[in-house]
């Protein structure tokens, strides 16, 4: 009887140690960053919808790093402009979508708000 417990004990720990060791999937991002971070009219974005960003930082910034690491996102350039906690601005110049925090045109916003890599501020009121 012990000897079947133990055995089942061992079978339960190496199933547990072969699901612990997978390794993450990574996504690599290659976006260029800008030559300067000049502002463009959001009639000018066409990567996606403009997305109003809590924040915007380089990728390299200890929370655009700690959330690119999470997510398994690795950019090749670490001065790349990144969005943080970010939502759509559907249509501009329409009352009620309105950006008091950072209004920018990014290239991917395949994160669900999380994160946007590659953006350009833009003005909304062009």
């Amino acid at each position: 009887m012990f000897s079947r417990i133990s055995t089942l004990l061992i079978a339960a720990l190496a199933a547990n140690l072969a699901v612990a060791t997978d390794h993450p999937v990574t996504k690599t991002v290659t976006v260029t960053a800008p030559a300067t971070t000049v502002t463009e009219p959001a009639s000018q974005c066409n990567t996606g919808p403009v997305q109003c960003c809590n924040s915007v930082q380089t990728a390299g910034s200890p929370a655009a790093a700690g959330i690119l690491g999470l997510l398994g996102v690795v950019v090749q350039d670490l001065n790349v402009p990144v969005g943080l906690t970010c939502s759509p601005i559907s249509v501009i110049g329409v009352g009620g979508d309105s950006c008091s925090a950072n209004p920018v045109c990014c290239e991917d916003n395949s994160f669900n708000g999380l994160i946007a890599i590659g953006c350009v501020p833009v003005n909304i009121n062009l």
